[in-house]
């Protein structure tokens, strides 16, 4: 019994740095913050009023809010589906013994460690000068359009960067998974004559359940908090057509210094987060578990 109460004196002593540096950096913000969702607070007069709950029922009747979060499942869904599929392809392709895989990899990853916001400025340029000048060489006109000028392309232009970005990284966590497979069973596939697809959709897709409940978790995350890069390329141009919901908060309370409502608003945005991600996670863990 001594033992174990000094263990658990330890556990607490080793705990209590990273424990008070969360509750100051996180726990004691967000309550603050939730208070100041319940005011008109402007954050330029010291006086505020006490409003209750008005602001977040204001927020479930704002049009802009609406429209921002209906964006945001747009961009989700693809950046999602887009940054596995090509993480995934990229890890398959570099896992193969072959020279140079190595020095791939690290090609592959270096856009995850450019900041969001270099990132945005960076595609500007591609997507306004180089790509044009491309499509005018090569007859690709396709890739003339004007990517962050029109609303019909702007949407999938912060797709196509979060991918270029995030793409990297998934293919990181994926190598690992692939690397984990037994080579057992695909030899005994091997000698059972199998067929690379039926080796890809029977073995290797399976055994990296784990993965993808770790990528998508990550890409769903980052893709619903996205704002660095949303801010510098297209600034949720245009005419709002890209404003995701992280920007549209940071507008309101920004912009417009209604910094009560915009709190209001990022409390409904952090309940939003967590319950999607806890509903990933469990449908992803409970998919390992049935394989």
């Amino acid at each position: 019994m001594r033992k174990q109460a000094e263990n658990r004196i330890l556990f607490w002593i080793y705990l209590a740095p990273a424990l008070i540096a969360f509750t100051l950096t996180v726990v004691i913000p967000f309550l603050i913050g939730f208070y100041y969702s319940l005011t008109d607070w402007n954050a330029i007069s010291s006086a505020f009023s006490f409003l209750g709950f008005d602001n977040f029922i204001r927020a479930f009747t704002d049009e802009g809010l609406r429209n921002s979060f209906f964006h945001s499942i747009q961009y989700t869904i693809l950046s999602v589906i887009l940054i596995n599929a090509v993480g995934l392809s990229l890890a398959i392709l570099v896992s193969k013994p072959f020279k140079g895989s190595n020095l791939l990899r690290g090609a592959f990853f270096v856009p995850n460690m450019i900041g969001g916001l270099i990132l945005g400025f960076l595609w500007q340029y591609v997507f306004v000068k180089a790509f044009p000048a491309i499509a005018d060489i090569f007859f690709l006109g396709f890739l003339g359009v004007d990517w962050i000028g029109d609303k019909q392309y702007a949407l999938f232009a912060l797709v196509i960067v979060s991918t270029w970005q995030f793409a990297g990284y998934a293919m990181v966590i994926y190598i690992a998974a692939l690397q984990s497979i037994p080579k057992s069973m695909i030899e005994a596939a091997d000698m059972e004559g199998a067929s690379g697809l039926n080796k890809f959709v029977y073995i290797t897709l399976p055994m990296i359940v784990p993965a993808f409940t770790i990528n998508i978790f990550l890409t769903l995350t980052n893709a619903f908090k996205q704002f660095d890069t949303n801010l510098s390329l297209t600034n949720g141009g245009p005419h709002k057509s890209t404003e995701l919901l992280a920007l549209h908060i940071y507008n309101e309370a920004f912009g417009y210094n209604d910094f009560g409502y915009g709190q209001a608003q990022a409390v409904l945005f952090f309940i939003l987060i967590s319950i999607v991600a806890i509903i990933q996670v469990r449908l992803t863990k409970k998919r390992e578990v049935e394989l």
